[in-house]
Protein backbone atom coordinates (compact mmCIF):
# COMPACT_ATOMS: atom_id res chain seq x y z
CA UNK A 1 0.00 0.00 0.00
CA UNK A 2 1.17 3.41 -0.51
CA UNK A 3 0.19 6.58 1.33
CA UNK A 4 -1.51 9.23 -0.60
CA UNK A 5 0.09 13.43 -0.24
CA UNK A 6 -3.08 14.84 -0.56
CA UNK A 7 -4.16 16.36 3.19
CA UNK A 8 -7.22 16.71 4.41
CA UNK A 9 -10.39 15.45 4.74
CA UNK A 10 -11.61 14.79 1.03
CA UNK A 11 -14.69 15.47 -0.69
CA UNK A 12 -17.04 12.16 -1.16
CA UNK A 13 -19.21 11.13 -4.48
CA UNK A 14 -21.12 8.04 -4.88
CA UNK A 15 -22.24 6.97 -8.46
CA UNK A 16 -25.68 4.91 -8.91
CA UNK A 17 -26.95 4.94 -12.31
CA UNK A 18 -24.84 7.19 -13.69
CA UNK A 19 -26.31 10.00 -11.46
CA UNK A 20 -23.96 11.48 -9.52
CA UNK A 21 -23.85 12.58 -5.29
CA UNK A 22 -21.55 14.50 -3.39
CA UNK A 23 -21.15 15.03 0.00
CA UNK A 24 -19.20 17.76 1.36
CA UNK A 25 -16.91 17.31 4.77
CA UNK A 26 -19.52 17.60 7.70
CA UNK A 27 -22.38 16.33 5.97
CA UNK A 28 -24.29 12.51 5.49
CA UNK A 29 -25.60 10.77 2.60
CA UNK A 30 -27.95 8.47 3.28
CA UNK A 31 -28.71 4.91 0.66
CA UNK A 32 -31.84 3.76 0.65
CA UNK A 33 -35.71 2.87 -0.28
CA UNK A 34 -36.26 6.58 0.76
CA UNK A 35 -33.35 8.74 1.21
CA UNK A 36 -31.18 11.23 0.04
CA UNK A 37 -30.40 8.60 -3.29
CA UNK A 38 -33.41 6.75 -3.40
CA UNK A 39 -32.09 3.53 -4.99
CA UNK A 40 -35.56 1.76 -5.99
CA UNK A 41 -39.13 1.73 -4.69
CA UNK A 42 -37.86 -2.57 -3.83
CA UNK A 43 -40.24 -3.42 -0.64
CA UNK A 44 -37.55 -5.49 0.33
CA UNK A 45 -34.84 -2.82 0.57
CA UNK A 46 -35.00 -0.78 3.97
CA UNK A 47 -35.98 3.18 3.93
CA UNK A 48 -32.45 3.68 4.82
CA UNK A 49 -30.16 0.67 4.53
CA UNK A 50 -26.57 2.45 4.19
CA UNK A 51 -25.18 5.81 5.43
CA UNK A 52 -22.06 7.84 4.20
CA UNK A 53 -20.33 10.14 7.27
CA UNK A 54 -17.45 11.76 8.65
CA UNK A 55 -15.94 10.99 11.53
CA UNK A 56 -12.71 12.47 12.58
CA UNK A 57 -10.18 12.59 9.84
CA UNK A 58 -11.93 9.93 7.74
CA UNK A 59 -14.67 8.73 5.77
CA UNK A 60 -16.99 5.83 7.11
CA UNK A 61 -19.93 3.59 5.54
CA UNK A 62 -22.18 2.68 7.97
CA UNK A 63 -25.33 -0.60 7.92
CA UNK A 64 -27.87 1.47 9.73
CA UNK A 65 -30.89 -1.31 8.54
CA UNK A 66 -31.75 -4.55 10.50
CA UNK A 67 -31.61 -6.93 7.73
CA UNK A 68 -29.84 -6.90 4.76
CA UNK A 69 -25.86 -7.05 4.53
CA UNK A 70 -23.90 -5.57 1.65
CA UNK A 71 -20.23 -6.42 0.03
CA UNK A 72 -17.47 -3.46 -0.12
CA UNK A 73 -14.45 -3.89 -2.23
CA UNK A 74 -11.44 -1.64 -3.69
CA UNK A 75 -11.24 -1.06 -7.46
CA UNK A 76 -9.33 -4.19 -7.94
CA UNK A 77 -10.89 -6.77 -5.76
CA UNK A 78 -7.86 -6.88 -3.44
CA UNK A 79 -9.76 -6.08 -0.49
CA UNK A 80 -13.31 -7.04 0.62
CA UNK A 81 -15.28 -6.73 3.63
CA UNK A 82 -19.27 -7.96 4.34
CA UNK A 83 -20.54 -5.07 6.14
CA UNK A 84 -23.62 -6.78 8.62
CA UNK A 85 -26.06 -4.48 10.25
CA UNK A 86 -24.87 -2.31 12.40
CA UNK A 87 -21.46 -2.24 11.14
CA UNK A 88 -18.85 0.60 9.92
CA UNK A 89 -16.15 0.42 8.05
CA UNK A 90 -13.78 3.21 7.36
CA UNK A 91 -13.47 4.23 3.09
CA UNK A 92 -9.41 4.87 2.68
CA UNK A 93 -9.38 4.01 -1.22
CA UNK A 94 -10.01 6.33 -4.01
CA UNK A 95 -12.81 4.10 -5.31
CA UNK A 96 -15.10 1.94 -3.32
CA UNK A 97 -17.15 -0.09 -4.69
CA UNK A 98 -20.22 -1.51 -2.75
CA UNK A 99 -23.16 -4.43 -4.07
CA UNK A 100 -25.89 -5.17 -2.01
CA UNK A 101 -28.97 -7.75 -2.83
CA UNK A 102 -32.74 -7.21 -1.71
CA UNK A 103 -35.19 -8.96 -2.61
CA UNK A 104 -35.08 -10.41 -6.72
CA UNK A 105 -32.25 -7.43 -7.53
CA UNK A 106 -28.60 -7.03 -6.60
CA UNK A 107 -27.67 -2.92 -6.94
CA UNK A 108 -23.93 -1.67 -7.45
CA UNK A 109 -22.68 1.68 -6.34
CA UNK A 110 -19.07 3.58 -6.52
CA UNK A 111 -17.74 5.70 -3.97
CA UNK A 112 -15.31 7.95 -5.08
CA UNK A 113 -12.93 9.94 -2.86
CA UNK A 114 -10.70 12.95 -4.07
CA UNK A 115 -7.94 12.13 -1.84
CA UNK A 116 -7.08 8.82 -0.02
CA UNK A 117 -4.78 7.04 2.38
CA UNK A 118 -3.82 3.73 0.72
CA UNK A 119 -3.50 2.67 -2.71
CA UNK A 120 -5.07 -0.88 -4.12
CA UNK A 121 -2.87 -3.19 -4.99
CA UNK A 122 -3.69 -5.47 -8.43
CA UNK A 123 -4.49 -8.95 -7.92
CA UNK A 124 -2.77 -11.50 -10.19
CA UNK A 125 -5.04 -14.03 -11.88
CA UNK A 126 -3.79 -17.38 -13.79
CA UNK A 127 -5.37 -19.47 -15.70
CA UNK A 128 -3.74 -23.47 -15.77
CA UNK A 129 -6.26 -26.47 -15.63
CA UNK A 130 -8.15 -24.54 -12.89
CA UNK A 131 -8.47 -20.82 -12.08
CA UNK A 132 -6.54 -19.29 -9.05
CA UNK A 133 -7.23 -15.70 -7.84
CA UNK A 134 -5.65 -14.50 -4.86
CA UNK A 135 -5.68 -17.69 -2.88
CA UNK A 136 -8.53 -19.11 -4.61
CA UNK A 137 -8.35 -22.06 -7.15
CA UNK A 138 -11.63 -22.84 -8.89
CA UNK A 139 -12.18 -25.60 -11.74
CA UNK A 140 -13.23 -24.70 -15.00
CA UNK A 141 -17.32 -25.59 -13.66
CA UNK A 142 -17.10 -24.22 -10.86
CA UNK A 143 -15.50 -21.32 -12.53
CA UNK A 144 -18.51 -21.26 -15.25
CA UNK A 145 -21.07 -21.31 -12.82
CA UNK A 146 -20.12 -17.82 -10.94
CA UNK A 147 -19.76 -16.13 -14.47
CA UNK A 148 -23.54 -17.66 -14.54
CA UNK A 149 -24.41 -16.52 -11.64
CA UNK A 150 -23.53 -13.35 -12.40
CA UNK A 151 -24.00 -12.73 -15.96
CA UNK A 152 -27.17 -10.13 -15.39
CA UNK A 153 -24.57 -8.04 -13.57
CA UNK A 154 -21.57 -8.42 -16.12
CA UNK A 155 -23.54 -7.08 -18.76
CA UNK A 156 -24.75 -3.89 -17.11
CA UNK A 157 -22.46 -1.48 -18.71
CA UNK A 158 -22.99 1.63 -15.11
CA UNK A 159 -23.48 0.46 -11.91
CA UNK A 160 -26.92 0.22 -10.91
CA UNK A 161 -29.45 -2.94 -10.27
CA UNK A 162 -29.74 -6.28 -12.41
CA UNK A 163 -32.15 -9.45 -11.49
CA UNK A 164 -30.99 -12.19 -10.06
CA UNK A 165 -31.06 -14.96 -12.03
CA UNK A 166 -33.29 -18.24 -10.42
CA UNK A 167 -30.93 -21.39 -10.07
CA UNK A 168 -33.02 -23.28 -12.94
CA UNK A 169 -32.24 -20.37 -15.07
CA UNK A 170 -28.37 -20.59 -14.68
CA UNK A 171 -28.81 -24.15 -14.74
CA UNK A 172 -30.70 -24.39 -18.01
CA UNK A 173 -28.17 -21.78 -19.62
CA UNK A 174 -25.35 -23.70 -18.50
CA UNK A 175 -26.90 -26.80 -20.37
CA UNK A 176 -26.73 -28.26 -16.92
CA UNK A 177 -29.32 -30.51 -15.12
CA UNK A 178 -30.51 -28.68 -11.73
CA UNK A 179 -29.00 -31.30 -9.67
CA UNK A 180 -25.64 -30.49 -11.20
CA UNK A 181 -26.04 -27.17 -10.42
CA UNK A 182 -27.13 -27.65 -7.20
CA UNK A 183 -23.82 -30.44 -6.66
CA UNK A 184 -21.47 -27.69 -8.05
CA UNK A 185 -23.21 -24.34 -6.28
CA UNK A 186 -22.82 -26.07 -3.01
CA UNK A 187 -18.76 -27.30 -3.43
CA UNK A 188 -18.03 -23.37 -4.22
CA UNK A 189 -19.81 -22.80 -1.08
CA UNK A 190 -17.82 -25.16 0.93
CA UNK A 191 -14.65 -23.93 -0.58
CA UNK A 192 -14.89 -20.27 -0.04
CA UNK A 193 -16.56 -21.20 3.49
CA UNK A 194 -13.44 -23.01 4.23
CA UNK A 195 -11.55 -19.76 3.28
CA UNK A 196 -13.07 -17.65 5.79
CA UNK A 197 -16.35 -16.41 3.72
CA UNK A 198 -19.37 -15.53 5.29
CA UNK A 199 -22.37 -16.10 4.78
CA UNK A 200 -22.59 -18.88 2.41
CA UNK A 201 -24.47 -21.74 4.24
CA UNK A 202 -28.25 -21.65 4.17
CA UNK A 203 -29.86 -22.13 7.45
CA UNK A 204 -33.34 -20.96 9.02
CA UNK A 205 -32.25 -17.57 9.07
CA UNK A 206 -30.15 -17.07 5.76
CA UNK A 207 -31.98 -19.14 2.77
CA UNK A 208 -30.44 -20.31 -0.43
CA UNK A 209 -31.28 -17.24 -2.18
CA UNK A 210 -29.69 -15.11 0.20
CA UNK A 211 -26.29 -17.63 -0.09
CA UNK A 212 -26.56 -17.10 -3.83
CA UNK A 213 -26.91 -13.74 -3.62
CA UNK A 214 -23.91 -13.17 -1.45
CA UNK A 215 -21.72 -15.81 -3.47
CA UNK A 216 -22.48 -13.05 -6.54
CA UNK A 217 -21.65 -9.77 -4.76
CA UNK A 218 -18.04 -12.13 -3.66
CA UNK A 219 -17.41 -13.45 -6.76
CA UNK A 220 -17.58 -9.36 -8.08
CA UNK A 221 -15.88 -8.30 -5.19
CA UNK A 222 -12.97 -10.01 -5.07
CA UNK A 223 -13.14 -10.00 -9.30
CA UNK A 224 -13.37 -13.93 -9.20
CA UNK A 225 -15.68 -13.36 -12.42
CA UNK A 226 -15.00 -10.09 -14.86
CA UNK A 227 -16.80 -8.81 -18.39
CA UNK A 228 -14.15 -10.90 -20.11
CA UNK A 229 -15.26 -14.01 -18.97
CA UNK A 230 -18.50 -13.38 -20.55
CA UNK A 231 -16.99 -15.39 -23.25
CA UNK A 232 -17.26 -18.58 -21.39
CA UNK A 233 -20.82 -19.10 -21.71
CA UNK A 234 -22.79 -20.94 -24.22
CA UNK A 235 -24.70 -18.01 -26.71
CA UNK A 236 -27.97 -17.22 -25.54
CA UNK A 237 -30.86 -17.14 -27.70
CA UNK A 238 -30.30 -13.70 -29.97
CA UNK A 239 -27.32 -12.45 -28.34
CA UNK A 240 -23.94 -13.21 -29.69
CA UNK A 241 -20.95 -14.71 -27.55
CA UNK A 242 -19.68 -11.99 -25.23
CA UNK A 243 -22.25 -9.43 -25.78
Amino acid sequence: MVTASEPGLPVLTVDYCGEIYTAEPGSTLVIGRDADIAIDDNPFLHRHFLELSDRGDLWWLSNVGTMLSATVADEFGGLQAWLAPGARLPLVFPRTVVWFTAGPTTYELEVTLSGWLFEPVRQRSELAGSVTVGRVSLTPDQHLLLVGLCEPVLHRQNRGGAASPTSNAVAGRLGWTPTKFNRKLDNVCDKLARLGVRGLHGDASRLATSRKARLVEYALATQLVTAADLDLLPPAPGRPRGS
